[in-house]
């Protein structure tokens, strides 16, 4: 099985684009990140499954020469959970931006005071 080099680049700054936008603290630039790492996975999917063949229809063709449909099935399926995921984030953004009129995830305080108890703790330092 041969890939082609120009779409597995893509798929890589893809993934690394997503990922560094998940991190963001922005919930609209976590969206971004999220459907961009979505995108470079259905990609990736199609890229593994191979190459271009006949229809998958018995009869029509040697089995050789037939399209992977498995791969096809779970883009459509994959496709269809991130537009999920999107709709979600989409619905907590807007109820987080009518509670506090921003877009940024602010640190919670009681986990920073954990963490500075558990510094405190921590015989290594």
């Amino acid at each position: 099985m041969t890939a082609n080099l120009t779409l597995l680049v893509v798929i890589g700054v893809l993934v690394a684009c997503g990922v560094y936008l998940i991190l963001e603290r922005a919930v609209s630039k976590m969206l971004l990140g999220l459907i961009l790492f979505g995108n470079a996975v259905n990609l990736l999917i199609l890229t593994a499954g191979g190459g271009d063949g006949k229809p998958p229809i018995h009869g029509t063709a040697d089995t050789e020469e037939m399209a992977d449909p498995l791969a096809q099935a779970m883009v459509l399926t994959a496709i269809v959970i991130t537009m999920g995921i999107a709709a979600f984030v989409l619905a907590l953004a807007y109820r987080a931006y009518m509670l506090t009129t921003s877009d940024d995830v602010a640190n919670d305080e009681e986990d920073a005071e954990v963490a500075r108890r558990r510094a405190g703790e921590d015989p290594e330092t």
